[in-house]
């Protein structure tokens, strides 16, 4: 009874840990959505967030793969 949990609950981690295709694809895009919209923004609103052009250039052009570990959750 005990290996039959033991395994059970190793299924059931690998099954929590794991992440679709499609829900991978979907937080991807959104990634490239607001790194794209970050570096359209203007002037105004990007001091108002309290970045420099540099700032907003350098992660807008990071890899959609490229997310911090909050994002991916």
């Amino acid at each position: 009874m005990a290996g039959y949990i033991a395994v059970r609950r190793a299924a059931e981690t690998r099954r929590a840990s794991s992440t679709s295709l499609a829900a991978r694809v979907a937080s991807a895009l959104a990634i490239w959505r607001q790194r794209r919209n970050l570096a359209e923004l203007p002037a105004y609103l990007r001091e108002d967030l309290g970045l420099t052009q540099s700032q907003v250039l350098r992660e807008s052009r990071r890899p959609i793969w490229d997310a911090p570990e909050l994002w991916r959750s």
